[in-house]
């Protein structure tokens, strides 16, 4: 199997889900997860995405689709289509697997997750972050994580508008 074909099973159907998630479970693997749009990966993507990953030894990343983010962002969101999102984060040798959902809001893959560990941004209050709920009734963690501060893809964005 080529490289690309190896990083693009890493992004999971919702239909192969239940099965990776009982294979971890019966490898005992702690599942962190996370999601975001990630719609022009930074070096503050990728340090905070690290950091997710080394608090378990699977990390999932919830990724919005293309419809999801444009109803949670500005109109002229997302600049790269959910495909080219996904593979690059599943380029990432951290990340074991990328879930597209069109939600606004991760709460259904998480309930069929149940991660052990749950990571947002540390912008975040814990009653805010979206499954909190799910995971800490199973007795798992919630876990905040600070930005790599002066990195954002609005930054990018508004470089790319100066330099026009």
């Amino acid at each position: 199997m080529d490289k690309l074909s190896r990083i693009k099973n890493k992004i999971i159907s919702s239909e192969h889900l239940e099965a990776k998630i009982a294979y971890w479970r019966f490898k005992s693997h702690k599942i962190v997860f996370t999601n975001g749009c990630f719609d022009l990966l930074h070096l503050g993507h990728i340090d905070y995405l690290s950091k997710a990953a080394d608090l378990g030894t699977i990390l999932v990343v919830g990724l919005n689709t293309d419809q999801s983010v444009q109803k949670i962002k500005a109109n002229n969101r997302p600049i790269q289509d959910q495909e080219s999102r996904a593979v690059l984060l599943a380029s990432l040798q951290f990340v074991d697997a990328v879930i597209l959902f069109d939600e606004e809001t991760p709460y259904e893959l998480i309930q069929k997750i149940q991660p052990d560990i749950l990571v947002k941004g540390s912008d975040y209050n814990e009653a805010e972050i979206v499954g909190h709920d799910i995971v800490k009734s199973k007795g798992g963690e919630v876990i905040r994580i600070d930005f790599l501060e002066g990195y954002s893809t609005t930054i990018i964005e508004n470089k790319i508008r100066d330099i026009n």
